[in-house]
């Protein structure tokens, strides 16, 4: 049975989830308030499985919400609200949010959802750690280290680094960073690959020199 927090201050909308997600044999609890819900999750570990968290709360946000929880817990954490703009989405991202529902969403599909980032953390905890070489990537935190130092990486330099790190020593077309990075739709020249490559090596320092080039078919991570 999954136990679940939900912080939402749309009390309606609160009696909704509460309500599916129980028919569905889980337990729930819901705060709605920003200030007694950064309260109950700050300096330790959540009894939780799983955090669904609204953006727009009285008193405090859920974004400084989701920042205190990522000091202390590796909890999953679902944003769900009304803000659909890229860069609140890229912004929870960066935060260390595991997913995005945007309002209206299917009860549905906000289960599914749940359903497989639980289970991923149950049975992946290892895997969120990735490691070639000096450079260590925790994708769940989504932090970067190069050697001993911590790295500060923007989203799209952290996901190329990201799908590198994903298949060390294979060579990575650009086509194939504009695909996973970029998305389908992307119909810009692939050269904007090289000034993404260009800054992440930079930001690396002497890791970067792992990055390598492989002329005329794309990059390749080595150790």
């Amino acid at each position: 049975m999954n136990n679940i927090l939900l912080i939402e201050d749309d009390l309606q909308i609160c009696e909704v989830i509460e309500t599916y997600f129980r028919a569905k044999g889980c337990r729930i609890h819901a705060i709605h308030n920003g200030g007694e819900a950064l309260s109950h999750v700050s300096g330790g570990e959540l009894p939780y499985e799983l955090v669904l968290l609204d953006i727009m709360l009285p008193e405090i946000d859920g974004f400084t919400i989701c920042r205190s929880i990522r000091k202390c817990s590796d909890i999953p954490i679902i944003f769900i609200t009304a803000r659909a703009r890229e860069e609140d989405v890229l912004f929870g991202y960066d935060l260390g949010g595991d997913d995005y529902i945007i309002k209206p969403f299917l009860l549905s599909a906000l289960y599914a959802k749940c359903e497989a980032l639980i289970r991923r953390s149950k049975g992946d905890a290892g895997s969120s750690i990735l490691t070639c070489g000096a450079i260590r990537l925790d994708i769940r935190r989504l932090r970067c280290f190069a050697g001993d130092a911590e790295i500060e990486l923007p989203p799209k330099e952290f996901a190329i680094l990201r799908h590198l790190m994903e298949h060390p020593d294979w060579v990575v077309s650009r086509d194939t960073l504009l695909d996973r990075v970029w998305g389908a739709d992307y119909f810009g020249s692939d050269r904007v690959v090289d000034n993404h490559i260009k800054k992440l090596r930079k930001a690396l320092g002497s890791a970067g020199n792992q990055i390598r080039t492989v002329i005329g078919r794309g990059y390749k991570l080595t150790k």
